[in-house]
């Protein structure tokens, strides 16, 4: 009755050191799965707030809207134009009007406001020596084209912190990425470290290191692919729920991105798992039986 005893608080034991490693396992995993989405997704974002930024075309008086209209639809035949919008002088007194509280035209006594097209440009074309041709090429349309205005400093700042947040990122990975390696890897040696009697029970009774270690290393495959099946599981729920609130900005769910960051987490889990698992076993193979109590 004792030795049954024992046996089942052994078990009880391995049971609770593998499910706190697979635990333990699939957090770091998806602390490593929301890094990957923000870096998968910093491209999409960094698009999305370039090609939201307005390049206005101020227009020549008198010109009939028939023409500005044949205008714009050659502006869209552009490569780099990603989208433009006709804004008539009376919409842009709506504009002005709605930003001001009050009816400036009465004031005034007429509408000052130009008509102008609005341009939104392909994110590729975004930068500053892209934006110089562009404006250079906008402004020979000189039968229509009066002034150009668009906000130059803005948009320094926005491709410089992107570049700056993209550095920032790949380097917190990388640390991120280490420090998951060591936490996986301590969290499978100390479940090793509970059946190191096990291993050298196998080692008196002849068994090879090969067949000592195929066990583990199989327990290790089902662990990594376990703990990487709930981190992704996490995943989704934290994706599905920010694109509900990020719908109108940036959708998250792409499936390409989302299935090479789940592939990412799958084949993390794996790798991390079993190289740990590996390096493990193979410490308490060639342990001394003084070392086994320590």
């Amino acid at each position: 009755m004792k030795t049954k005893g024992n046996k089942s608080a052994i078990k009880s034991k391995l049971r609770g050191a593998y499910l706190t490693s697979v635990i333990s396992i699939s957090l770091v995993l998806l602390l490593l799965g929301i890094v990957g989405l923000l870096m998968l997704n910093a491209q999409v974002l960094s698009n999305y707030v370039k090609e939201n930024i307005c390049f206005s075309l101020f227009l020549r008086d008198n010109i009939k809207e028939a023409d500005i209209r044949k205008f714009q639809k050659t502006l869209d035949t552009y490569d780099f134009i990603k989208s433009t919008e006709y804004i008539s002088k009376e919409k842009a007194a709506e504009e002005l009007k709605k930003d001001l509280g009050e009816d400036f035209t009465e004031f005034l006594g007429y509408n000052p406001l130009p008509e102008s097209i609005d341009i939104y440009l392909i994110a590729d074309y975004a930068n500053p020596d892209s934006l110089v041709n562009i404006e250079n090429r906008l402004l020979g349309f000189t039968d229509y084209v009066k002034e150009i205005s668009y906000q130059k400093n803005l948009i320094h700042e926005i491709n410089e912190n992107i570049r700056n947040i993209s550095i920032f990122l790949l380097i917190f990975s990388a640390l991120l990425l280490l420090i998951s390696f060591a936490l996986i890897n301590n969290t499978i040696r100390l479940m090793i470290y509970s059946k190191r009697f096990i291993i050298r029970t196998m080692q008196l009774v002849g068994a090879t290191r090969r067949f000592i270690r195929t066990p583990f290393i199989k327990s290790g495959l089902i662990q990594g692919i376990i703990s990487a099946i709930i981190a992704i599981g996490i995943l989704t729920l934290i994706i599905y729920s920010a694109d509900k609130q990020l719908h109108d900005i940036i959708s998250l769910l792409d499936y390409k991105i989302v299935g090479i960051l789940f592939l990412i987490v799958l084949s993390l889990g794996i790798i991390i798992s079993l190289i740990s698992t590996f390096f493990a076993v193979n410490k308490y193979l060639r342990i001394k039986n003084t070392n086994l109590y320590y």
